[in-house]
């Protein structure tokens, strides 16, 4: 005769449990699984504009005409 037993009530909270450590692997493994990919993804990219060739750009003006050397006064 047992003294102590399972009850159905906790057999059911052991597998929801079990379900749910379950459900969190997968979900874990799928998060890095994406992860990985988009960072290949930003790396190709990064790569692919460190490729382009150097485009020259206009000099700079200033829409204020100042003066080149300070004045006091």
């Amino acid at each position: 005769m047992a003294l102590t037993g399972i009850t159905r009530q906790g057999l059911a909270c052991m597998a929801v449990s079990v379900a749910l450590l379950w459900g969190c692997l997968l979900s874990e493994r799928w998060i890095v699984r994406q992860a990985s990919v988009e960072q290949a993804r930003a790396l190709q990219t990064l790569k692919s504009l460190r490729d382009h060739s150097d485009q020259p750009v206009s000099v700079p003006f200033s829409p204020v005409p100042r003066p080149l050397h300070p004045v006091v006064g």
